[in-house]
C-alpha cells in the first residue's frame, strides 16, 4: 500500500448531508447569532447547521463555487437548491413562518442592490465582534453536524 495513501481521511460525504443545511461562519458574531435564532425559531423545517470553519463547510463552500477562505455568505440549502447572500436570508425567514416570513419583502430589492448590501456587511462583519470560544446555544448545539 502506499504509504501517502495509508492515513488520507476520505473527503467529507456531501450526498448524505441532510436537505435543510445552514453553513455559517460561527466565529462571526453576526452569522452565528442567524443560526442561534434560527435554531431558536425553527418551529417545522429542522435546519441542521454547519461551522464553515469545518471540513464539510469548507467541501460546501467549495462544492458552491465560493472562497472557503473568505466565507463571505453564509449557504442556506433547501429543497437541494443552494442559497446565497441575501438570498440565502431570505429564503431562511420564509420558511420560519409569520412573523419573520415578514422579511420576504427583501426579495423585492434589485437583486444587484439586495447582493451588494449584503456584500458590505459580510466584509466588515468581524467589526461587530468575534467569538473567540464559539460555544453554540443550547438549541443550536444539537443540529450542529460535526
Amino acid at each position: 500500500m502506499d504509504p501517502t495513501k495509508r492515513h488520507r481521511q476520505s473527503p467529507p460525504a456531501l450526498a448524505d448531508l441532510p436537505d435543510n443545511l445552514i453553513v455559517f461562519d460561527g466565529i462571526c458574531v453576526l452569522c452565528s447569532g442567524f443560526a442561534r435564532f434560527v435554531a431558536r425559531h425553527d418551529r417545522t423545517v429542522g435546519y441542521r447547521f454547519v461551522d464553515a470553519h469545518s471540513e464539510i463547510g469548507q467541501a460546501l463552500y467549495q462544492l458552491h463555487g465560493l472562497d472557503p477562505q473568505k466565507m463571505e455568505t453564509n449557504i442556506v440549502i433547501r429543497h437541494g437548491r443552494a442559497y446565497t447572500k441575501m438570498a440565502s436570508f431570505t429564503a431562511t425567514m420564509k420558511s420560519l413562518g409569520w412573523p419573520w416570513k415578514a422579511l420576504m419583502i427583501l426579495d423585492l430589492l434589485p437583486r444587484s442592490f439586495a447582493d451588494w448590501t449584503y456584500d458590505r456587511i459580510a466584509r466588515n462583519r468581524y467589526r461587530f465582534g468575534r467569538r473567540a470560544c464559539p460555544l453554540p446555544s443550547a438549541d443550536l448545539r444539537e443540529r450542529l453536524l460535526d
